[in-house]
């Protein structure tokens, strides 16, 4: 996996080039190397960046054997895995295949077309290189485009859009902005180890998809004015030292030493349609076959979250982890018969 790459691994043309080495995008490695093909993936972080920047204790909602990819058992002696767990597994998959992973490289741009892409790269250094491939795999998930609010002061560097250990935030005055998963958890990490925490949600309370042993907890700690929640309400405006939340009652000026907006995430739809893929619909759904999972475009495959658009709650690892099978199906259909008539034109038109 990544580190020095030889001189001639640099030139070399890959059957599949999977963009995004979370689960989905490893899965895809590897059902392309178990049809034959030889496959690399580019992130522009870690393997599994996402879990990554999950919360350092966090708990997955599902059983481990739901997480698995490429037949390989997930043990864990826990009813429900760890995301430390959950990371020691996907490490120890990718290097039992030996998967290509080019960790730390951002994919810029692609050119080319169908049998002949150039992904266009720059590492942390600032380097650029170039990956080439006869087909692409976008696995990228949506983890790393937080969605903003939009209003003054999310800019501050107090103001946070992911979560990850409370100690920090020991006897700070602290608002969590949103009502689901990740805000009822770090509301009540933070004030278990010491936050003075406000939650701030425009709903009318809890939402009702947040898990069954968080919500009874968070709603007791509200009840029990050890967590205070403003509902029906927003923050309209950060400064260094306060939010202003606005409520059903009016506006109120609360001092403020930390803000987590934990306000969901999107899909990078602006690099799906700079390749030229199709966003369809209210859910803006990327245009793709449902049975191949290729896009639109010739050759682009698509792969996790991403095919459910904005629709996020739809694809979760267990069911986008199977998505690797149909890509890899398709590459036998495709490129097997392709090989197999050398003579065939291939599309030339390049994406801009």
């Amino acid at each position: 996996m990544d580190g020095k790459t030889p001189a001639a691994a640099q030139n070399a043309v890959f059957d599949l080039l999977v963009v995004g080495a979370g689960p989905t995008g490893l899965a895809c490695a590897i059902e392309a190397q178990k049809a034959g093909f030889r496959a690399v993936l580019v992130d522009k972080g870690c393997v599994c960046n996402s879990i990554f920047h999950y919360p350092a204790h966090m708990t997955f909602f599902t059983t481990s054997e739901l997480l698995e990819i490429g037949g390989i058992p997930f043990p864990s002696p826990n009813a429900k895995p760890t995301r430390s767990e959950a990371l020691e597994y996907y490490r120890q998959v990718a290097s039992y295949y030996s998967l290509d992973v080019r960790q730390y490289h951002r994919v810029d741009r692609i050119t080319g077309s169908d049998g002949a892409f150039t992904a266009h790269t720059t590492d942390r250094f600032g380097r650029q290189g170039e990956l080439k491939a006869r087909k692409l795999a976008l696995a990228i998930g949506y983890y790393d485009l937080p969605n903003w609010m939009d209003i003054p002061g999310e800019t501050l560097s107090k103001v946070f859009h992911y979560y990850h250990d409370p100690h920090p935030y020991y006897e700070m005055d602290v608002a969590v902005i949103g009502g689901k998963n990740s805000a009822a958890i770090a509301a009540l990490e933070l004030w278990r180890h010491g936050a003075r925490v406000t939650l701030v949600h425009r709903g009318a309370g809890i939402h009702n998809h947040v898990k069954y042993w968080i919500k009874p907890d968070i709603e007791n700690r509200i009840k029990n004015g050890e967590i205070k929640a403003y509902f029906s309400s927003r923050v309209a405006e950060i400064t260094p030292d306060t939010i202003v939340v606005e409520t059903p009652a009016g506006p109120e000026i609360l001092h403020n030493d930390f803000v987590f907006a934990l306000t969901g995430y999107h899909p990078d739809f602006a690099f799906l349609e700079k390749l030229g893929v199709r966003i369809e619909g209210q859910d803006r759904r990327p245009a793709c076959d449902r049975e191949s999972l290729e896009s639109n475009v010739p050759g682009i495959y698509l792969a996790g979250c991403i095919v459910a658009g904005s629709r996020t709650n739809e694809i979760f690892i267990e069911n986008g982890r199977f998505h690797g099978r149909q890509i890899a199906a398709s590459l036998q259909a495709r490129l097997k018969a392709r090989d197999e008539a050398p003579d065939a034109v291939v599309a030339a038109d390049p994406i801009k």
